[in-house]
C-alpha cells in the first residue's frame, strides 16, 4: 500500500504487511468491512496476519475471527463516563455506574492493558499508579477545574447526569471564520472556503487511479463505479443502496431478538421490478452477485424508484455450509475498491440481481 495509490499517511508506503490484529469493541473487521467472503479469506491466511486477537462481550461475526478471544466488561459491570456528541445546544454526560460486580472471568480493558503493561515492564509509566476509578475521579477533577459549575464526583454519581445549554445559544459551523476570516482562516492551502481546490488539482495529478476514478479540484458529476450506467449492468441489473437501520445503530443490537421481531431485516424492491422477477411481497428472496449472496425475504413498495433496492447495512452475517448469508448482511455484496479520495468503504451502491428462493 502506498501513499499515492492508497492514500496511505505519514510516508511513502506501507513497509512491513499488518502481522497482528487488536480488535476491541468493534465489529468491523468483518461484519462491518466490505466484501466479507474475500475479508474472511485473508483473515483466515496465517501466513499474512498470524494473529488476530478480539476483545467482546458478544459473540460477534467478527469474534468468530479471533485466534484469541477476551471477554470484556458490559457497561453495568464497571464505572464510567458516557459523553454526547459536539455541536449540539444542550451538552450533557451520563455517570454510567457499576451496576453488578464483573461475572466470570471478564476483565476490563483497563485491566488487561494494564497486565499486558506490567509484563511489558512498563506497568508505572501506563497506570501512572492509578485504577480505572481513580482515573475517572481524576479526568473529572481537570473538568472541574476548567468549569467551576460542575458537582462534586459523588454529587455527578448521585444524579446520574448533568446537562448544560449552549450558553451562546446554538453552534455555529465556522463561526471564528465567519466573524473574521483574516484572523481565523480556515486548514485550506487558501485559508479560506474554495471552490476549485489547488490541493485536489495536485492530487488529481499524482496519485495513481483506477480507470473510472476521478478526483476533481472542482464539485462535478462524476459516475462512478457500479453506479447506474456501469456496464456491469447487463448482469447485475439492480443498483442496491445501504441505509441505517432503526433496529440497530450499525451492527450493534443486530443481535437483540425483540427488535429484529419488531422491525424485520428486508430488502426493499419497487413493484415493477418484483413482477418482471415473480417476486411478491413477503416472498424469501436470493439476492447475488459475483462475490456472494444472501436470502432474506422481500419488501414490495413504490417507495424504491425501479432497479433500485435498499437493504440496512449491519445485520450479523450469518452463513450456511456454502457460504451463504441468511442475515440480510449487505457486505457480502460489497466491494473492496476503495472511494477515490478518502479511501473509503464504497458500501453505498453495488450492483446486484435479485431472484426468488
Amino acid at each position: 500500500m502506498t501513499a499515492t495509490r492508497d492514500g496511505v499517511r505519514g510516508t511513502d508506503k506501507l513497509k512491513q504487511p499488518i502481522k497482528f490484529i487488536w480488535n476491541y469493541a468493534g465489529n468491523s473487521m468483518l461484519n462491518q468491512h466490505s466484501d466479507i467472503n474475500k475479508t474472511l479469506e485473508i483473515l483466515g491466511d496465517d501466513t499474512k496476519c498470524e494473529m488476530i486477537v478480539v476483545i467482546e462481550n458478544h459473540m460477534t461475526a467478527s469474534a468468530r475471527c479471533a485466534d484469541i478471544l477476551l471477554p470484556d466488561l458490559t457497561t453495568s459491570e464497571q464505572m464510567d463516563f458516557c459523553l454526547d456528541a459536539s455541536s449540539g445546544n444542550m451538552g450533557y454526560v451520563i455517570f454510567a455506574d457499576k451496576a453488578i460486580e464483573p461475572q466470570f472471568e471478564c476483565r476490563s480493558i483497563y485491566e488487561m492493558t494494564s497486565e499486558i503493561a506490567k509484563r511489558m515492564g512498563v506497568e508505572s509509566q501506563f497506570t501512572e499508579g492509578r485504577t480505572q476509578e481513580e482515573w475517572l475521579r481524576h479526568l473529572y477533577q481537570q473538568s472541574c477545574e476548567k468549569d467551576p459549575l460542575l458537582p462534586t464526583f459523588e454529587e455527578f454519581r448521585k444524579v446520574g447526569i448533568i446537562k448544560r445549554k449552549d450558553p451562546a445559544g446554538h453552534f455555529i459551523a465556522y463561526k471564528s471564520f465567519r466573524d473574521d476570516p483574516q484572523a481565523n482562516p480556515l486548514s485550506t492551502p487558501s485559508g479560506k472556503i474554495e471552490i476549485y481546490s489547488e490541493r485536489l488539482a495536485e492530487m488529481a495529478k499524482t496519485w495513481e487511479l483506477p480507470k473510472g476514478d476521478v478526483i476533481s479540484p472542482l464539485p462535478i458529476h462524476v459516475s462512478t463505479f457500479e453506479g447506474a450506467d456501469d456496464p456491469m449492468r447487463d448482469t447485475y441489473p439492480l443498483q442496491l443502496i445501504g441505509f441505517h437501520y432503526k433496529a440497530r445503530c450499525h451492527s450493534t443490537y443486530g443481535n437483540i431478538d425483540v427488535l429484529k421481531a419488531a422491525a424485520r431485516q428486508e430488502v426493499w424492491m419497487n413493484p415493477i421490478d418484483a413482477q418482471k422477477r415473480g417476486i411478491k411481497n413477503g416472498d424469501m428472496i436470493r439476492m447475488f452477485n459475483d462475490r456472494g449472496e444472501t436470502q432474506i425475504n422481500v419488501k414490495v413498495t413504490p417507495r424504491m424508484m425501479p432497479g433500485v433496492v435498499a437493504l440496512g447495512e449491519g445485520a450479523w452475517y450469518t452463513p450456511d455450509g456454502k457460504g451463504v448469508d441468511h442475515a440480510g448482511s449487505i457486505n457480502v455484496l460489497t466491494t473492496h475498491r476503495p472511494s477515490p479520495l478518502a479511501k473509503g468503504n464504497p458500501q453505498h451502491t453495488n450492483l446486484v440481481e435479485v431472484a426468488k428462493v
